[in-house]
C-alpha cells in the first residue's frame, strides 16, 4: 500500500494494526486539501475482534493490574508526550486545521489530563457502612469496593482528536477498564500516535484498541456488542441520542452540543467581555460544543460593545494554521463551511445584519457577526458549529435570563458583571451544566466536572468525573462470631 508521508495506520487490535484488504481512506489537511496520510478501514469482524480482545484482556490482566502500575504507565505516557509535544501539535494543526499555537495548548492540556488519571489511579476509595445503624446490623461489618466496568467503547469527534481521546482513554485505564476506541475519521493520525506513546510506556497489548473508519461503519457493532460494558460518546445530539437508544442497559456517557449563551451586564467590564468572546467565539473556528454563540448585552451598552467588538474581530488573522501569527483557520470541511455561509444567508434573508464576515474561501470561514437576529433562526436556536456570533440586546436580568433559557440546550454558559449578587443568582438561574463567570462558556480545565442538560447530553467529564462514571460499587458485608 502507498505510504502518504509516513502515516498510513490500520486499526489496532492486541498490539497489532490491521491493513490488508480493506478499504483505505485519505485524511485530508482542511487548510489546503493536501493528503496527509491514509487510513485502513476496520470491518465489522475487527470491530467484534478489538471487543473481544479488550474483553479477555481485561478479565486476565487488567483488573489484576495494581493501581500502581496503572499510575505509573499514565505518568510515563505523559512524559513521553511531552517530549514530542511539537510532533503532536503539528498532526493537530495538519488533520484538524486548527492554528499552531491552540493545537501546542491542546498538548499541554493532554500532558495534564494523563497527569490528572495517574493521580487519581491511586486515589479510588470505597467505605465502610455503619451496619449497626439498621436494627439487626450487629455484630457486622460493611464495606464497599469501586471496581472498574469492564470494556468501554469510546467514540469521540474531530475538532479535538488529541484531549478529547485522552478524556476517556486515560480515565479508562486509571480505574483498571479496557478500550476500544472510535475515532473521527477525519482526524485519526494523532490517535495512532497516541497509541505508540502508551506501548513505549509499557501499556500491555489489548488494553488500549482502535478501530477507524466511518462511524455509520463501526459505531452500531461496537456498542451493542454484548462484551461493552461502557459508551462514552462525543459529537452531535441526533448521533449521541441514537447511540443512547440502541446501547439499551449499557452505562453511557453523552457529550453533546449547544448554542452557547453568553450575557454581558452594564456592570461587567467591557474590555474583559469583548477580549474573552473573541476567544470564545473564534478559537478552533467556533468549532467547540461551549463556542460563545448568542451574546446577549445590556442595552445601555450594546452599541459599544458591538462597535468595539466588530473591531477586534476585523482584526483577527486568518489563514494558513502553520504560521505562527495566524489566530483562527479552516473549519473540518468545505461542506461545513458552506453550511454555516448558508445559515448566515438565511438569517440575513429573515432580516438579520451581517455586521461583518461572511465570506468564505474553500473551508476558511470569515469570523462572523450578525446582530437583529431573532430566536427562531438557525444561528440562534441551533448549534452553528462555526465562527459565527450572534450580538442581541436585552433590558432587564429578568429577560435575559429567559432568552438564555429558551433552547433545547444546557451545556456552559458565561455571565459578565462586577455585582457579585447578580452574578450568583444569574448563575443559579441559568439552565445549564457549567457557568463562568467574567468568563466566556468555552473556557474548560480538565479536572472540573463538564457535562450538559437538556439536549446536551448525560454524565459527566473531567478526569475525576469520568472516572466515576466508569466506575461500580460492590457491597461486601462481613458477619462476626
Amino acid at each position: 500500500m502507498i505510504d502518504v508521508n509516513g502515516h498510513y495506520f490500520g486499526s489496532v487490535i492486541n498490539g497489532e494494526e490491521r491493513k490488508g484488504e480493506r478499504k483505505n481512506l485519505d485524511v485530508i489537511n482542511p487548510y489546503n486539501n493536501e493528503v496527509i496520510g491514509k487510513i485502513s478501514c476496520a470491518t465489522k469482524e475487527d470491530v467484534h475482534d478489538a471487543v473481544d480482545t479488550a474483553h479477555y484482556t481485561f478479565k486476565n490482566t487488567m483488573r489484576r493490574m495494581p493501581a500502581h502500575e496503572r499510575a505509573n504507565i499514565l505518568r510515563k505516557t505523559a512524559g513521553l508526550l511531552e517530549e514530542q509535544s511539537e510532533k503532536f501539535a503539528r498532526m493537530l494543526t495538519l488533520e484538524a486545521g486548527k492554528p499552531i499555537r491552540e493545537s501546542r495548548g491542546e498538548v499541554e492540556r493532554a500532558v495534564q489530563v494523563l497527569r490528572f488519571a495517574s493521580e487519581g489511579a491511586k486515589s479510588i476509595y470505597g467505605e465502610q457502612i455503619p451496619m449497626d445503624s439498621a436494627v439487626g446490623g450487629e455484630d457486622q461489618i460493611g464495606i464497599t469496593k469501586r471496581i472498574p466496568v469492564g470494556v468501554v467503547a469510546a467514540i469521540t469527534p474531530f475538532n479535538f482528536p488529541l484531549n478529547l481521546v485522552l478524556h476517556k482513554v486515560a480515565p479508562a485505564i486509571a480505574v483498571g477498564n479496557t478500550i476500544v476506541l472510535k475515532p473521527a475519521e477525519k482526524t485519526p493520525l494523532s490517535s495512532v500516535l497516541l497509541y505508540q506513546l502508551f506501548e513505549e510506556a509499557g501499556l500491555p497489548n489489548g488494553v488500549f484498541n482502535i478501530v477507524m473508519g466511518p462511524g455509520k461503519d463501526l459505531v452500531e457493532p461496537l456498542i451493542t456488542h454484548q462484551y461493552v460494558k461502557k459508551v462514552t460518546f462525543t459529537g452531535s445530539g441526533a448521533v449521541g441520542w441514537k447511540i443512547n437508544e440502541i446501547a439499551k442497559r449499557k452505562k453511557v456517557t453523552l457529550e453533546l452540543g449547544s448554542n452557547a449563551p453568553n450575557i454581558i451586564f452594564e456592570a461587567g467590564d467591557m474590555d474583559i467581555a469583548v477580549r474573552s468572546i473573541i476567544m470564545g467565539g473564534y478559537t478552533y473556528a467556533g468549532q467547540a460544543c461551549v463556542s460563545a454563540q448568542r451574546i446577549y448585552v445590556q442595552e445601555s451598552i450594546y452599541d459599544s460593545f458591538l462597535e468595539k467588538f466588530t473591531t477586534e474581530v476585523e482584526a483577527l488573522k486568518i489563514g494558513d494554521p502553520l504560521e505562527e501569527s495566524t489566530e483562527m483557520g479552516p473549519m473540518i470541511t468545505e461542506e461545513a463551511a458552506i453550511r454555516a455561509q448558508s445559515w448566515i444567508e438565511e438569517a440575513i434573508d429573515q432580516g438579520a445584519t451581517l455586521v461583518t464576515g461572511g465570506k468564505r474561501k474553500g473551508a476558511l470561514l470569515e469570523p462572523t457577526v450578525i446582530a437583529n437576529v431573532l430566536p427562531e433562526m438557525k444561528v440562534v436556536c441551533a448549534e452553528v458549529f462555526a465562527p459565527i456570533v450572534s450580538i442581541m440586546s436585552f433590558s432587564t436580568e429578568k429577560e435575559v435570563i429567559e432568552h438564555a433559557n429558551a433552547t433545547d440546550f444546557g451545556l456552559h454558559a458565561g455571565v459578565f458583571t462586577s455585582d457579585i449578587n447578580q452574578a450568583i443568582r444569574v448563575a443559579d438561574a441559568i439552565e445549564t451544566g457549567g457557568v463562568w463567570i467574567n468568563e466566556v462558556s468555552v473556557r474548560r480545565y480538565d479536572h472540573i466536572p463538564y457535562g450538559g442538560v437538556k439536549n446536551s447530553g448525560i454524565g459527566k467529564e473531567g478526569v475525576k468525573y469520568a472516572m466515576e462514571e466508569m466506575l461500580d460499587t460492590k457491597f461486601i458485608g462481613i458477619k462476626l462470631y
